[in-house]
């Protein structure tokens, strides 16, 4: 299941959340932008993104293009990460929102993200063990045949019965592994940035302009880093209560996108949670007939075979 599993989303927003709340240390410190990069990409452990990102602003490039591209370049986990840095710096720029303010506030939201995603690797890592447990039962069957004494692998590899048991078999066992490996992947969370629109609202309204100004900021960043620009009810409906009740909007923004946080780790227990038991359908379809044809069928061959023989 390495092709389920995949890479750990929930470490490496942790590692681009840690560039992002030490850019906004740097630049409240009274660093200049471009230096920022260039400070954060001399550490020994500092990302390939982080170095290209740091050569790029030095040779006089925007932060935002420049992140978008080198992401472009060399795609990886924490690809949606970055695009969701490249929006947040662009809209801070282009609305004339403090830089700092808005990373630190990024920082915490990657953060966020970070721990709803290992939750739900958490909640994941039982069925997904049961399913590579269960995946080696026949081979364990064979085995056993061998250790009782019966003529297991000649049976298999020798005779017609034998060789239709294993090609079928076989062809089981490669159906339950896509099986299962659709399931996991089906239980996955979909959407790796929840909130983020709100989230890049919240730090655009907080440059003062108006709500018409900031919202095509927001649209017109998220296009840029490639990220999805689909309409959202829930920000139109928290900038209308800001409205008519005459608040700031950032922090019912912000509020507003740590909920839908919540609701998307809830959202991935629960998958989490119903894939113990969906995973118990490739086992009864696939996997324990190829155990019967794999490790018990054999032996009932080889049984059959000798009694013949010795008749």
């Amino acid at each position: 299941f390495r092709d389920t599993l995949g890479e750990r989303a929930g470490p490496q927003l942790d590692v681009v959340a840690t560039v992002v709340q030490r850019l906004a240390v740097l630049l409240a410190g009274g660093v200049a932008p471009a230096s920022t990069w260039g400070y954060l990409a001399e550490r020994s452990d500092a990302s390939a993104v982080l170095q290209r990102v740091a050569r790029e602003v030095t040779a006089g490039r925007d932060a935002s293009t420049a992140i978008v591209e080198s992401v472009n370049r060399r795609p990886s986990v924490d690809d949606t990460a970055w695009r969701g840095v490249a929006a947040a710096w662009a809209v801070a720029t282009e609305v004339g929102a403090p830089l700092s303010p808005a990373l630190d506030a990024f920082a915490v939201s990657l953060r966020a993200l970070a721990q709803v995603q290992r939750d739900q690797e958490v909640a994941l890592a039982g069925p997904v063990a049961s399913a590579r447990l269960v995946m080696v039962l026949p081979l364990v069957a064979v085995l056993f045949g061998v250790a009782l004494g019966f003529d297991t692998m000649a049976i298999l590899f020798t005779s017609i019965p034998g060789a239709a048991c294993v090609i079928v078999g076989l062809g089981l066992m490669g159906v339950a592994r896509w099986w299962n490996s659709v399931l996991v992947a089906s239980a996955r969370l979909r959407d790796l940035t929840p909130g983020l629109g709100l989230d890049l609202m919240a730090i655009a309204v907080s440059g003062g302009g108006s709500l018409d100004r900031a919202k095509s900021s927001v649209a017109r960043s998220l296009e840029r880093a490639g990220l999805s620009t689909a309409p959202d009810a829930v920000l139109d409906d928290i900038l209308a209560l800001s409205q008519r009740a005459g608040v700031p909007a950032a922090a019912l923004l912000a509020s507003e996108a740590g909920q839908v946080r919540r609701c998307a780790k809830a959202e991935g227990e629960r998958r989490a949670a119903s894939l113990g038991v969906s995973l118990m359908l490739p086992l009864g379809v696939c996997v324990l007939p190829a155990f019967m044809l794999l490790g018990v069928a054999p032996l009932l061959i080889s049984v059959v075979t000798s009694t013949v023989t010795s008749l």
